[in-house]
């Protein structure tokens, strides 16, 4: 008897699991016209959209963005990366520079609609504190240069609580706070889970979907051989516990945001 309700349990599981990601498939482009204040389309595409993920390093953009970047291009989106490091943390920026042009490839996103700075004062270095106001203005200048409507990147915890993904949030909320940000822009940041949550694959997902968030995008097992292989890309940084993450993370599979609200706040900046 056991034995049949275990089954009857993961049967149901994995069939709830299949039906949130049929009907995200059906609803995604109208949750994000609804989200832009945009009328949906009978066609459900997102040509009207133009969205930059911003990502603080080579290998960001697969491992924690991928399901959002392979959607949105699958919906005809117009989808830039702004990468603000070109990753040199071991002198190997001109390697990963190479290696994030592959890994963009494989995601759909064209050489033209990649931009990877390499400023002096934002180095690729967990310990390094960037500017605040250094990071907001280069954000807020690629922004206007290609009048984009739909701003990606991390959380204040960054995902993996690197320091370099979190002072690119801390931006991105100074931005909202001064009101530069167009009206028709929105500001969307990528949802911390922990451990566990992290490392239980799609099993994930069903908890996702019923936890509050403003958009979550899915990839289904076609997606996720798209972003394993983006990742594989990364050769310099395929070390053993590189492959462990891309087998068991569940940001191979889903991604969920929260909308970044705009108007005045108190938020300091250095």
């Amino acid at each position: 008897m056991c034995v049949y309700l275990l089954v009857f349990i993961i049967f149901f599981y994995f069939t709830w699991i299949k039906c949130i990601y049929y009907r995200h498939q059906r609803t995604l482009a109208n949750s994000l016209k609804h989200l832009m204040n945009t009328t949906p389309e009978k066609n459900r595409n997102g040509t009207d959209i133009r969205a930059v993920i911003v990502t603080a390093h080579p290998d960001d953009e697969c491992m924690f963005f991928a399901p959002t970047i392979i959607r949105l291009v699958e919906l005809n989106a117009s989808v830039h990366l702004l990468c603000l490091s070109e990753g040199n943390f071991y002198n190997q920026g001109a390697q990963r520079r190479e290696e994030l042009h592959r890994s963009c490839a494989v995601l759909g996103i064209p050489t033209s609609r990649i931009t990877i700075m390499d400023h002096r004062k934002l180095p690729d270095d967990p310990k390094a504190e960037w500017s605040i106001s250094l990071v907001s203005s280069l954000i807020m200048k690629h922004i206007r240069a290609h009048s984009f409507n739909m701003v990606l990147t991390f959380d204040g915890s960054g995902v993996s609580g690197h320091a370099n993904h979190i002072a690119i949030h801390k931006a991105v909320r100074h931005l909202a706070s001064t009101g530069e940000v167009p009206n028709d822009c929105v500001l969307l940041s990528l949802v911390t889970v922990g451990l566990l949550r992290k490392y239980v694959s799609v099993l994930e997902l069903p908890l996702s979907w019923l936890l509050p968030s403003h958009i979550f995008c899915i990839t289904g097992s076609q997606g996720y051989k798209q972003a394993k292989a983006a990742m594989l890309c990364h050769r310099t940084q395929l070390l053993w516990f590189r492959y462990l993450y891309i087998a068991f993370s569940r940001y191979m599979f889903v991604n969920t945001f929260h909308v970044i609200p705009q108007g005045p706040k108190d938020l300091k900046i250095f």
